[in-house]
């Protein structure tokens, strides 16, 4: 296998949900953003972007020098490739970075019809292994997304093994599911997470019922605080990222395309200034980014699975946000 070395300052890769946050996150310091259209990304309730306004976003970060990259990671059904083709049609001129793939039928549409963009492997894909990065180089894809199960030890293990661009989240939202591939919301609601349109039933209160006794509920209660076994925490890496340098990431990214345009200028703020610091000097960590992180929206705030499986505690007992600032608006001019 061909061995990685990485000498280039990590990208800071953040979530645009619409034009305005796409504005704020080149505004506060992001090197790339990624974003989607109402098709075919797992974000169906953000803002997305049409044809026009992409033309936009293109001419936004080509101007700021920001690399875009489009989201169309859902799994599709083969009814939708028609259509899949239109819009690969359509945007071929734009000229994109990248798109972010997980459908192997997206990836050979592709293929077909812009066989130069650069394709990124999505986190629903489950790279666990080196083994699993080669194949999708072999396949053509230039960036994997790591699975949010790998440990610190795991992902050292890549950077050795394959000459792929490894990216991995540090910051936002974690799904209990195995890398989101979830089918709780299909089963209970018909609303597919793997379409990007999850209702979050793991959040949800749960009780048991007998099945000859309707509406006599029993309680499920893990401690005095309720039930809570498929409630997670959020990501919060900021003061692990020398170790994640040292790893060899190529690209740290933010979840949370249907964030608050205050969460997206707060976490691309903090992630700059530390990336930047601790790129020149990986012991300057600052006191300051996680009180700054604290202020947004947020859940909990776990390393989930980087410092092994044993240990990790990313069960909040609480489903409700942290929330101890309010967002009171944006300055325009």
């Amino acid at each position: 296998m061909a061995q990685k070395v990485n000498k280039k300052r990590p990208e800071l890769l953040m979530p645009a949900g619409d034009m305005q946050k796409l504005k704020t996150a080149i505004r506060f310091g992001a090197d790339a953003v990624y974003l989607g259209t109402s098709a075919f990304g797992l974000r169906a309730h953000a803002g997305n972007f049409d044809i026009d306004q992409l033309r936009t976003a293109r001419q936004l970060t080509r101007e700021a020098g920001v690399a875009l990259y489009l989201t169309l990671n859902a799994s599709l059904r083969p009814d939708e490739f028609p259509l899949l083709e239109n819009l690969l049609e359509e945007l071929k001129p734009l000229d994109l970075d990248a798109y972010i793939i997980a459908d192997p039928g997206v990836l050979a549409t592709i293929r077909k019809i812009d066989p130069d963009r650069s394709i990124h492997l999505s986190t629903q894909s489950n790279s666990c292994n080196p083994q699993t990065a080669e194949f999708w180089r072999s396949c053509g894809v230039s960036r994997i997304n790591l699975a949010r199960e790998l440990t610190l030890d795991d992902i050292c293990g890549f950077a050795g093994e394959t000459s792929i661009e490894l990216e991995c989240f540090v910051h936002g939202a974690m799904c209990v599911a195995h890398s989101g591939r979830c089918l709780l919301s299909t089963a209970l609601l018909g609303r597919s997470a793997n379409r990007g349109d999850c209702a979050q039933p793991c959040r949800w209160n749960y009780a048991l019922v007998e099945e000859t006794r309707p509406g006599e509920s029993f309680a499920i209660e893990e401690d005095y605080r309720g039930t809570y076994i498929m409630n997670s925490r959020d990501l919060c890496l900021v003061e692990q990222l020398p170790q994640l340098l040292a790893a060899g990431i190529d690209s740290f990214k933010v979840e949370g395309r249907m964030k608050s345009l205050y969460y997206v200028a707060t976490a691309a703020r903090v992630y700059r200034d530390a990336i930047d610091r601790l790129w020149v000097d990986p012991t300057d960590i600052d006191p300051c980014w996680r009180e700054e992180l604290e202020k947004v929206s947020h859940r909990p705030y776990d390393t989930g699975f980087l410092f092994g499986h044993e240990d990790a505690k990313i069960h909040a007992a609480d489903t409700h946000y942290i929330r101890t600032h309010d967002f009171v608006g944006f300055i325009r001019s």
